[in-house]
């Protein structure tokens, strides 16, 4: 097995942890408080989750070459932590399950992206993952921060890698030690 897709594969379990650890947090906030104003990039943890989910389902769609393009994002936001949840879980599954079967060659496979109006650009399997994760990593950090004002402290999210450091409920996601 490479270096590279063994990254790739635990980068995919170490996004479904830190969404799961998040969304359990985000879960113990009133709808008030999932839906109020903060300061962010979106304007409240209820618009920045369901913007995570959307690029996410984008960026499935171009890696699993299914068509959908610029369509997923015409789906009605989620209202609520909890229906968000299941969707992000069910997204963070599927992007398990492809990084799974990707082989090395998948990686430089350049695969569609629609842009709208910019057109349609070519980019490669391992620098789509690559910007998939990066992008779930900045908006959980956002909404890790917005979870600082809330009645819900924000969880830990770097518990993953690290033997020492690993929190017990990321080792379910791990294949091996």
């Amino acid at each position: 097995m490479s270096a590279v897709l063994d990254h790739l594969r635990l980068m995919a379990r170490n996004n479904a942890y830190a969404n799961e650890r998040l969304y359990d947090a985000c879960c113990r906030l009133s709808q008030a408080e999932f839906e109020a104003e903060r300061t962010g990039f979106f304007p409240s943890i209820r618009e920045t989750l369901n913007h995570n989910w959307e690029v996410d389902r984008y960026y499935l769609d171009a890696l699993k070459e299914e068509g959908q393009g610029l369509s997923v994002f015409d789906t009605p936001h989620l209202p609520s932590a909890a229906s968000l949840k299941e969707a992000q879980q069910s997204a963070d599954r599927d992007l398990i399950e492809f990084c799974d079967r990707i082989s090395e060659a998948d990686l430089e496979r350049d695969i569609a992206q629609d842009r709208g109006k910019s057109g349609v650009f070519q980019e490669s399997v391992a620098n789509t993952l690559l910007h998939l994760f990066q992008h779930q990593i900045h908006h959980r950090g956002q909404v890790h921060a917005m979870l600082s004002g809330t009645s819900v402290a924000p969880p830990q999210l770097d518990e993953f890698f690290l033997k020492f450091d690993r929190h017990p409920a990321a080792q379910r996601f791990r294949e091996t030690d």
